[in-house]
């Protein structure tokens, strides 16, 4: 009954948006219900912490400490992201950039787009998560075009054209698996739950299930946006609404790297952990050598922001391949850091863009002075993002590299840190110009209402909060390690 009721939250938000039509507290709808969401969310990953896995809709749902800190960090992002498009959307209407019929299109898109990625999360079958992140690609396409100028309809057609391309990638490689568990005697109706697969798994053909692996990382690694596969990412979020964006970035890559983390464990029983390992640090590397390269002459702060998203979802790649619990937990808890630090530098960045005009870095000078609040906030988000302390980005990079040195992959880790001195280095030389430069506009623009500011400070709060004191989650990042470490 709660893993249904978390599902139909967010469906309940979105027949309240479009019975709202339009109207300035339409978005207030799927806010209340995102925020329903991560209530839920959190007490049935204390359930689940408590007494063990939740089941419902007749075996099609399960819920382990994995899924239901995904649950908690989808209901996070969410609430973040609705909360601020609803201004976005208001401002929209204000500004005759949108109609009331695009705007109630857009919340109802939202709230389906957050049930797609719970339902993908929750699904108790591969077969079932390849159909909700598929139904993720269709429902987000619309979203990134929603502005509907040039430059978004490309985005969104390169978006689904590339993911499309990853999506059926993923499927194949599913299939594979099928065929695996069928002929080592698993049930047809069956052979794709999670439990049975990993029950079976030292059952099922090691050369077959390592191609389909393969795909499967190729597949959902184009969701996640690690390199070859990551080209639509950059244009889609710069495009997208900022909420979409936050929503993107935050929390819908990682939704892709569960699928490939649930793969992974099985394939780690099945043939041992250095298939996937090798896997994973080639498109960790490449990732990263990806992302440092581009940062470096970036002329877009969106952009910016989605180059970052390819550098953090490789670092989590590369956390993967170390596969012991240590690693697992760092990975869950940069999951979360992400998504709250991700999260609040697009939405900042849409109202960055709501008083500059542009998108562009040299468009923007002297921010702090002229803005001090979301500017502050602009200028913490970074440094939380680049991993300073206290905030958990820090804490949770370090115990991946130490994981990664136990496991005999400290050259690897040392690439990854020559990677994120570049980047650092590039992220903070845009900045200072951003934020510290000299401005043609001297006056200053008028600060934005406490009910704007004060989940984005809330957020930024959290994540310093978590990374000095992990107690809070110290039980569900345990438990939902042990899942899929080995």
């Amino acid at each position: 009954m709660v893993l249904v009721l978390i599902l139909v939250l967010p469906l309940l938000g979105a027949a309240a948006t479009a019975a709202a039509w339009g109207r300035p507290t339409a978005g207030w709808a799927g806010v209340a219900s995102n925020g329903a969401v991560l209530v839920v969310g959190v007490l049935a990953a204390a359930r689940v912490v408590r007494t063990g896995p939740l089941t419902g809709a007749g075996g099609l749902m399960r819920a382990d400490a994995l899924s239901a800190f995904m649950v908690v960090v989808i209901g996070a992002v969410a609430l973040l992201a609705s909360w601020l498009g609803v201004r976005s959307i208001a401002l929209e209407l204000a500004g005759g950039q949108c109609t009331r019929a695009r705007a109630t299109t857009y919340g109802v898109l939202v709230q389906a787009f957050v049930a797609a990625m719970l339902l993908a999360v929750l699904a108790a079958n591969a077969g079932v998560l390849w159909v909700a992140i598929e139904a993720t690609t269709v429902v987000t396409t619309f979203l990134v075009g929603h502005h509907r100028t040039k430059g978004a309809l490309e985005a969104s057609w390169k978006y689904i054209v590339i993911c499309s391309v990853g999506i059926a990638l993923a499927f194949f490689g599913t299939v594979l698996v099928y065929l695996c568990a069928l002929h080592a005697g698993g049930h047809s109706a069956s052979a794709l739950e999670w439990t049975s697969l990993m029950a079976n798994a030292h059952h099922l053909d090691p050369a077959v299930l390592r191609l389909g692996f393969a795909l499967v990382v190729l597949g959902y690694g184009t969701k996640v946006g690690l390199a070859p596969m990551h080209s639509w990412l950059p244009d889609a979020h710069s495009q997208a609404p900022a909420p979409v964006s936050a929503l993107m970035s935050g929390v819908l890559l990682t939704v892709g790297f569960y699928a490939i983390l649930r793969f992974k464990a099985v394939a780690d029983l099945a043939v041992g952990p250095g298939f996937s390992r090798t896997l994973l640090v080639v498109v960790a590397l490449l990732s990263l050598a990806v992302a440092a390269s581009l940062l470096l002459t970036q002329h877009d702060y969106k952009r910016l922001l989605a180059y970052s998203s390819i550098e953090h979802m490789g670092l989590i790649a590369l956390g993967a391949a170390a596969a012991i619990a240590l690693a697992i937990a760092a990975v869950l808890l940069h999951i979360l850091g992400h998504g709250l630090t991700k999260s609040v530098l697009f939405l900042t960045s849409g109202e960055m863009m709501a008083a500059e005009g542009t998108s562009r870095i040299d468009g923007v000078r002297g921010f702090l002075a002229r803005s001090p609040v979301l500017g502050g906030l602009f200028g913490v988000g970074l440094l939380a993002l680049l991993g300073l302390p206290p905030f958990s980005l820090f804490s949770s990079e370090l115990l991946m590299a130490r994981a990664e040195f136990e496991v005999g992959l400290g050259w690897a880790a040392a690439a990854a840190v020559v990677a994120m001195v570049i980047i650092f280095v590039a992220v903070v030389s845009h900045a200072r110009h951003m934020l510290l430069g000299a401005s043609a506009a001297t006056e200053p623009l008028a600060p934005p209402s406490r009910w704007v500011t004060a989940p984005l400070v809330g957020a930024l709060v959290a994540c310093g909060l978590i990374g000095v004191f992990a107690w809070p989650l110290s039980g569900l990042l345990h438990a939902a390690a042990h899942v899929v470490a080995r």
